[in-house]
């Protein structure tokens, strides 16, 4: 990206009843990943991998939160069941999947549907999306999320 472009900003529920609002982490760096639903085989694996790295995000100064339009208590048995350490945000509203332009026509087996492409945002000091990666496969994007974190 040549253009510096400003993160849209929001304010969204986080399992175990809190809100986050975007602005208010600043000067922090923020990680956030969209994915398209709690407890599903891809879903599950970025998750994890992004648990398994926080304790290096957060030496690093970053918060990292995983977004979908899961309702609070679908992200709480998510967390549980899967034993993740990453706090996770649900967009209902899907508001924020449009702001950020993963909320998107799917296909799948011949069949059309509206969904989150897994994407995730680096947000700088100053509020703007330092990279983003569309399409993410997950196999090695936890650590070059971090790799990029490191680089700011």
């Amino acid at each position: 990206m040549t253009d510096i472009q400003a993160a849209p900003d929001f304010t969204l529920p986080q399992d175990g009843g809190t809100a986050v609002t975007l602005s208010a982490l600043r000067p922090a760096p923020v990680v956030l990943f969209f994915y398209p639903r709690d407890n599903t085989s891809g879903c599950t694996k970025e998750a994890k991998a992004f648990t398994a790295l926080y304790p290096q995000f957060e030496a690093a100064g970053a918060h990292v939160f995983g977004i979908s339009k899961d309702d609070i208590a679908a992200h709480e048995k998510f967390r549980l069941k899967q034993e993740l350490g990453i706090p996770l945000l649900s967009d209902a509203e899907d508001t924020t999947c449009e702001d950020y332009d993963v909320w998107k026509e799917k296909s799948m087996y011949g069949k059309k549907f509206w969904g989150i492409v897994r994407s995730t945002f680096l947000i700088d000091a100053n509020g703007n999306i330092a990279r983003e990666w569309r399409k993410v496969k997950v196999d090695g994007h936890a650590e070059d999320v971090l790799d990029a974190v490191k680089a700011l």
